[in-house]
């Protein structure tokens, strides 16, 4: 697992919307209706940044078998939705100003949206903008006990209503984990359902812990199981779920300093993958031969239905 311990809505459719009618004529043709395209993080030693990573150097298997790769190209613009439980304890506003330096520092081509998680929707505070300042205004203190329901219901409630861009995507997930709905034991059942969502519309699912309002969240055996089910919707996304044991971490600017670095060593890999009347999920690996570098990426990716 790549879990890290460490110290330490009618507006966002007609956003999103906005930014699809963007396209350029050469990212329409590289998603065509039987191309498939994969975020890849490249990851430096010891998680530094990177070095370019060009097409040459990166190997592609799908189902086992090397495939050719049809495109590879930087990952420029970036959409990035912050998706706050709004059952957390109220003491996570005194990370907000760490979380309002990470908006502050990112490049004029992220684009941030900030949404709230309550009673399984996800509720807009600000949609996509470029002007980091104002998404930074819309953090706000959560509402605390009342707001008890699934993050993952969240979670799906804005991938449905997101449209695809083309670019990359991912979601910052502030929450404790924990599954009021159904449990998480053994694991959430709605978890395997958000992940395919997400593998589906390539985006990549980032979080970072922080206890909720409730007693549950004192219960180590529980906490534990949410925590587990955090890390594997990140790693099976293609991103990393930060923690600290089951206490409340000191400060989130080392979560935040990582994933800035991750954020800015991301690829697009497109390749030719329809498959069945249907479509399936397949299997996926990436490597490469560069010295201290490696991948994280999707798990799996969807081949669309063969035309």
């Amino acid at each position: 697992m790549r879990n890290k311990i460490r110290i330490g809505s009618g507006a966002l459719l007609i956003g999103a919307l906005a930014f699809a009618l963007a396209f350029t004529a050469e990212n329409a043709a590289a998603a065509g209706p039987e191309n498939v395209t994969l975020t890849v993080t490249a990851v430096g030693k010891k998680d530094m940044a990177a070095p370019a990573v060009t097409k040459e150097d990166v190997q592609f298997f799908l189902k086992k078998e090397r495939t050719q790769i049809a495109n590879w190209r930087r990952g420029e613009k970036l959409y990035l939705a912050v998706l706050i439980d709004d059952s957390l304890d109220t003491s996570v506003a005194s990370q907000w100003t760490d979380l309002k330096e990470f908006f502050n520092a990112q490049p004029p081509s992220t684009y941030i949206s900030v949404f709230y998680g309550r009673n399984g929707e996800a509720v807009v505070a600000q949609d996509f903008t470029n002007d980091h300042a104002l998404a930074a205004k819309a953090l706000r203190l959560p509402i605390g006990p009342g707001a008890f329901s699934s993050p993952y219901f969240a979670l799906q409630d804005l991938m449905k209503r997101w449209p695809s861009t083309g670019e990359r995507r991912s979601i910052l997930l502030v929450s404790s984990g924990i599954d009021y709905f159904h449990g998480n034991f053994p694991t959430s059942p709605d978890l395997d359902t958000t992940i395919e969502h997400a593998q589906k519309q390539n985006i990549n699912v980032w979080s970072i812990y922080f206890p909720d309002a409730g007693h549950r969240s004192r219960r180590f055996f529980l906490l534990t199981r949410a925590q587990s089910d955090l890390s594997r919707l990140a790693e099976e996304t293609g991103a990393e779920s930060y923690y600290l044991g089951i206490t409340a971490p000191v400060t989130f600017k080392p979560y935040l300093d990582e994933l800035a670095t991750h954020l800015s060593n991301q690829y697009l890999l497109t390749f030719k993958g329809s498959d069945g009347a249907k479509g399936r999920f397949e299997r996926v690996r990436i490597t490469t031969e560069l010295p201290n570098v490696e991948f994280f990426h999707a798990s799996q990716v969807f081949l669309p239905a063969g035309q």
